[in-house]
């Protein structure tokens, strides 16, 4: 095999791969283990804040508006730049994917995952992150984006495709998670006229518990699809 098709394997989809049973109990629980462990999750969070910024950037792109850079602090905020029109209905949508960003992804994630598409998903993560580094405005944006590429990269050309399934669905759940908690932060420390709600009511006079509460039922629809596959996935559901 040449080193065409050795790329194009580790690209297609294996409909013969799908996770399920044992494998997906020990990935939900290892996810949440993740999460609950502090110092581990001081490192994760890392990935749930890239996941929220590059949801502004690539919302703000849709919207029209032009994806300036971004940052990640080690105080694991982060901060997204897009130019264009300081009001109206694009300014309004990149604002708000950030937080819903890493539940969504995570809950499509985990749906794709179960279903085989694991080496698809990975080619798609690493292009992302690859063009991405062209937008790093800081030494630590640029290591934490490196070591993601480096860590999905090994795990797309390297792992079987069980082992590629299994990590996507956990990392899937560990963004889900912390889409809640970062969402739990905000809303119980807002940072002072700076958080993402804030900036909404400011620019729509909606009131922050109105766009908190979008947020949630973001999150709880993407809670909602990414649980039903994997109860499915471990037998729990039928269907």
């Amino acid at each position: 095999m040449d080193w065409g098709d050795e790329v194009w394997s580790r690209m297609a989809a294996d409909s013969g791969v799908t996770l399920s049973g044992t494998p997906v109990v020990v990935v939900l629980v290892a996810a949440f283990v993740a999460v609950a462990v502090g110092p581990l999750w001081g490192v994760l969070r890392l990935g749930v804040t890239l996941v929220h910024e590059l949801g502004h950037a690539l919302v703000g792109i849709v919207s029209g508006r032009r994806f300036t850079g971004f940052v990640l602090r080690g105080d694991m905020s982060g901060h997204a730049v897009t130019v264009g029109p300081a009001r109206g209905p694009g300014r309004v949508l990149t604002t708000w994917a950030g937080y819903p960003a890493p539940a969504v992804v995570g809950a499509a994630l985990v749906t794709l995952a179960v279903r085989g598409w694991s080496a698809p998903v990975l080619t798609a993560v690493l292009v992302l992150l690859v063009a991405a580094l062209l937008w790093v405005r800081s030494v630590l944006t640029a290591a934490v984006v490196l070591a993601v590429v480096a860590g999905a990269g090994a795990l797309w050309w390297a792992a079987p495709p069980e082992v590629q399934a299994q990590v996507v669905v956990a990392a899937g759940l560990v963004l889900l998670v912390g889409a809640w908690r970062h969402l739990a932060t905000v809303v119980s420390a807002p940072r002072r006229g700076t958080s993402d709600p804030e900036v909404l009511a400011r620019l729509t006079r909606v009131p922050t518990v109105v766009w908190n509460l979008t947020f949630a039922l973001a999150c709880l629809g993407a809670s909602w699809v990414a649980g039903s596959t994997v109860l499915r996935a471990a037998g729990v559901l039928s269907g």
